[in-house]
């Protein structure tokens, strides 16, 4: 099959990327061939492939004429997503600005399933995101915090992790109990820091109007008028996510984020966050959301997304091997 595609000059420019790098992964990809002669650009190859190379391609110049930049990460998600993407899907995403860094650079959504967060996030008080390391779940819940903050939303913004120990004793750690855990919540500052700039956040975090504590802090507190992430929630135990839950108060905003393969609790003790899912999902209660993301959704380097690729098929073998083995007995 052959199909010629008519795009401007400019727009083609940005398709091809730099040394032709785009078009030289799609042809990989899809074993098409795709060539530009007298301004025009022909593929070529099976049937299904060539239509699929053409609608990426169709894909990648809607993003140009909106004078967004085309990225690695848009051929290679466009690609994973070939077959299950909408004509407009890089558009939607890349038109669905949440902020800006103190850089200048737009943060948004970048797969279908990060846009299905943010837009959970809008749309509920509470919600759960459960996926792999790399799919933007603690930035993405960063940006809306900031944002709702700087719009007056919100008063306050209040950050918190479990100080759960991988595996080092905490006591070993120099200086206070504050230098000791705050290791464990650099991940938070980090994402502060990039968002917010480094002068906005202490300015801030000194007025008491931005708070980032281990969850221990939490209790005994109730929570009004704030924006309230709650990191590595597969850490806490059931009586700590419980404990988070109930400090929710009025005119609040939370978001729960795990990743329940990559626990630290000990073997024998459960996690809270697959407590409350079991709890709360079940009920379908009107304001609170669970999302999954997965392998699809890691905007990190490729490589990353095929090691948790990889993992995700193991475990779901092992769990299909340990069904059949139950079923026998």
């Amino acid at each position: 099959m052959d199909i010629k595609l008519d795009y401007p000059a400019a727009v083609q420019r940005d398709i091809f990327g730099r040394f032709d790098k785009n078009v030289r992964k799609i042809e990989d990809e899809l074993a098409v061939a795709i060539t530009l002669r007298d301004g025009v650009v022909r593929v070529s190859g099976q049937e299904q492939s060539v239509k699929d190379a053409a609608s990426i391609l169709n894909q990648l110049a809607a993003l140009s004429e909106r004078g967004s930049g085309i990225e690695d990460q848009n051929v290679d998600y466009a690609l994973d997503m070939k077959r299950e993407a909408s004509p407009d899907m890089l558009v939607s995403m890349d038109s669905d600005v949440i902020c800006h860094t103190v850089s200048g650079r737009p943060v948004k959504p970048k797969t279908m399933g990060q846009q299905k967060y943010v837009r959970a996030i809008r749309d509920n008080l509470i919600v759960f995101a459960n996926g792999p390391a790399g799919t933007g779940k603690t930035f993405l819940a960063m940006a809306m915090a900031i944002t709702a903050f700087q719009n007056k939303e919100v008063e306050r913004i209040i950050l918190t992790r479990p100080a759960i120990e991988a595996g080092e004793k905490l006591g070993f750690l120099p200086g206070d109990l504050q230098s000791k855990v705050d290791p464990y919540l650099r991940p938070l500052y980090d994402a502060l820091y990039q968002i917010m700039g480094a002068e906005k956040f202490q300015s801030n975090m000194e007025k008491g109007l931005i708070e980032v504590a281990p969850l221990a802090y939490m209790r005994g507190r109730t929570l009004d008028n704030a924006y309230i992430i709650l990191d590595e929630a597969q850490n806490t135990t059931p009586e700590q996510m419980k404990m988070f839950l109930t400090r929710f108060g009025f005119g609040s905003h939370a978001v729960i984020t795990g990743d329940a393969t990559q626990k630290d609790l000990s073997p024998s003790s459960v996690s809270g966050l697959d407590v409350a899912t079991r709890v709360l999902s079940r009920k379908n209660i009107e304001g609170i959301k669970f999302i999954t993301l997965d392998s699809h959704d890691v905007v990190r380097h490729p490589l990353v997304q095929k090691i948790v690729k990889a993992y995700e098929d193991y475990e779901q073998n092992h769990f299909d091997n340990r069904r059949r083995a139950q079923r026998k007995v």
